[in-house]
């Protein structure tokens, strides 16, 4: 079972496959188109203005995935394929960077180090600030007592 996310995504597809040329058309593969067909949203109801573009038309992240895969696979030159796929091939290796560098082990527990390092350092300086008073326990009560009744 298909998600209803493919689903309208293969309904808007479909719908704007309609208003290009039967040359690029049939370039896809028929069973590209049949795939489109028997798992698109029938409920879904889309309607694709030639005039206005995708972005303005509110179409769906993953139909323009499908439209620009299509378009990579079917209708673009040799020099546009390479382009997109060395584009492709850069943004997957600077992700994978990017996700190495997050979840490198050594850099894991950076942040808590010296997170902990701060809390130490802030509690030593508190305990330094603090008054100590030689006057025993029994004196204290007596002061409050004697204090209070004075009132």
């Amino acid at each position: 079972m298909i998600s209803v996310e493919y689903a309208n995504a293969y309904s808007e597809v479909l719908e704007i496959l309609k208003y290009i040329s039967k040359e690029d058309y049939e370039k896809i593969p028929n069973s590209k188109i049949e795939l489109f067909e028997t798992n698109y949203n029938k409920d879904y109801i889309f309607k694709y203005n030639p005039n206005k573009t995708l972005d303005e038309q509110n179409v769906s992240k993953t139909a323009k995935a499908i439209i620009a895969i299509l378009f990579r696979d079917y209708w673009a030159t040799e020099i546009q394929k390479e382009k997109i796929i060395s584009k492709q091939n850069y943004d997957r290796m600077k992700l994978e960077e990017e996700r190495k560098a997050r979840y490198n082990s050594n850099n894991l527990f950076k942040n808590n180090e010296k997170r902990i390092i701060m809390d130490n350092t802030e509690k030593e300086e508190e305990l330094a600030l603090i008054e100590t008073s030689d006057i025993k326990w029994y004196k204290k009560v007596w002061r409050f007592l004697t204090k209070f009744f004075r009132k």
